[in-house]
């Protein structure tokens, strides 16, 4: 099959039990039918936990200041961030 965008051959490849087209030039992803449920389906079941509310505390508590100079925040990896990192 041809990428629709520049025409170059699209390459097939399996990610976590579904195939998935993409195109190794513009790097464009195409799913068939019922493909992105099922990775939808299989991100949530990998997703953590919802956090537990924690209680306010006062402005007092040295846990209360946060100090975030010139440091990034690092996130979780996902499914679908792993699915889709070629």
């Amino acid at each position: 099959m041809q990428c629709p965008i520049d025409g170059t051959q699209l390459v097939i490849t399996d990610r976590s039990g579904v195939e998935i087209d993409y195109c190794p030039q513009c790097r464009g992803i195409w799913l068939d039918r019922g493909e992105l449920d099922k990775l939808i389906e299989r991100a949530e079941a990998y997703a953590p936990p919802p956090p537990q509310p924690q209680v306010s505390r006062g402005y007092d508590d040295p846990r209360h200041v946060q100090h975030h100079r010139g440091k990034k925040k690092k996130g979780m990896g996902s499914l679908l961030g792993d699915i889709f990192d070629f």
